[in-house]
């Protein structure tokens, strides 16, 4: 989830743990614990795909983060004179810290919970990585808890546990939600070429009205959506071809082999001009961060190699043919497929009445197909 979020989580946590105690340092301890998991992307591995998959690894696995609570609760307790409630203090942090990775596991991203014992990347996808339905509650109510806690601190005690009940109610509501379409979507596949082709269900932005619906075949995907309010139970998919036959000679390549274990088997494959652009640097600094990230033709680069470029994109985050993460994984060079050092290309953002196209969709069936999506 986006910081905001996840400071405002850990705020909750922290004023229900501490607040009566330790009042807005409770909150601010716990925002600050909460956020930290994140530090990860302020550091690089050197290459791009290592970046984009080792980010929610050993920073927001739980028995690390288990592991790093007694120490940081017992800095806080000395440092804020209060060695009494250090148990408390733990605790704290302990929660602050383990909220992160849990509620990031409910988006499509993927969340290493449980290494080192096992680095599945758990990613439920019923939550877009911003959703002011999630986050108001728990900022509302540490607000009020903040703002009553010298006059009416029983009120204020009551009005953060709303926030903090109101907010996970709401991610239940994002379960139920997505299960109800993915057995739409599983009952309009039945007894279709697609039936067995994997499915992947998320949401569109900021809401859990409208879903995204991938269903992937041998050599390409297709893409739809489906609306809570859709009647019928008709599920409109189109069919974008996807160059996996480029990855034959690249098969056996680590940084193919993680995009595709990462993925989950959710991605496209794609031959790009030598002059795609790819972001000069590695994903993990602060100005990739930022947006703020200089671009330069992937031939210049890589300049041994003068074919198209492989391109393989991961089909969860965005939607055809806007995704947040693609990297060049090989080249075409007199008709082979070699292998070339990762690069990444820059997220493609969709256009402004995107969001637009997504409020009349939630409402209508008839409203069309997004701004930008080929046909297919």
């Amino acid at each position: 989830m986006d910081s905001l979020t996840q400071a405002a989580l850990g705020a909750a946590v922290g004023t229900a743990v501490l607040g009566r105690r330790a009042g807005p340092k409770a909150a601010i301890w716990g925002a600050v614990c909460g956020t930290l998991p994140d530090l990860d992307v302020l550091w690089t591995h050197g290459d791009p795909v290592k970046d984009f998959t080792f980010h929610r690894a050993e920073s927001h696995a739980l028995f690390y983060l288990t592991l790093a609570s007694p120490l940081l609760g017992w800095l806080l307790a000395r440092l804020h004179r209060d060695v009494a409630a250090l148990g408390r203090w733990i605790l704290l942090v302990w929660l602050a810290l383990v909220t992160h990775p849990l509620l990031d596991a409910f988006t499509i991203y993927g969340t290493q919970l449980l290494l080192p014992f096992s680095d599945y990347p758990v990613g439920l996808g019923s939550v877009f990585i911003i959703d002011p339905l999630y986050t108001v509650p728990l900022l509302a109510g540490t607000g009020v808890a903040l703002a009553w806690r010298r006059n009416r601190p029983d009120s204020a005690a009551r009005a953060n546990a709303a926030g903090l009940l109101l907010s996970t109610l709401y991610l239940g509501w994002t379960l139920a939600a997505q299960s109800h379409v993915e057995g739409t979507v599983h009952r309009a596949l039945a007894a279709t070429p697609i039936e067995a082709g994997k499915v992947l269900v998320t949401p569109l932005p900021f809401n859990t009205l409208l879903w995204r619906v991938v269903v992937m075949d041998d050599a390409g995907y297709h893409e739809g959506f489906v609306s809570l309010f859709d009647q019928g139970g008709r599920v409109e998919l189109v069919r974008h071809a996807s160059r996996t036959d480029l990855l034959a000679p690249l098969g056996e390549e680590w940084n193919v082999r993680r995009l595709a274990w990462f993925s989950k088997g959710f991605y496209g494959v794609r031959a790009e001009p030598a002059a795609v652009a790819t972001v000069v640097g590695s994903a993990g600094t602060v100005a990739q961060l930022l947006g703020a990230v200089p671009v330069a033709a992937a031939a210049s680069t890589t300049p041994g190699e003068s074919g198209e470029r492989v391109v393989m994109s991961d089909l969860r985050m965005g939607q055809t043919p806007f995704f947040a993460f693609g990297f060049v994984v090989g080249a075409v060079d007199a008709g082979d497929v070699v292998p070339l050092e990762s690069l990444q290309v820059p997220t493609r953002r969709p256009p402004a009445d995107a969001l637009g196209w997504m409020w009349r969709r939630i409402w209508r069936e008839d409203a069309g197909p997004p701004p930008g999506m080929p046909a297919g």
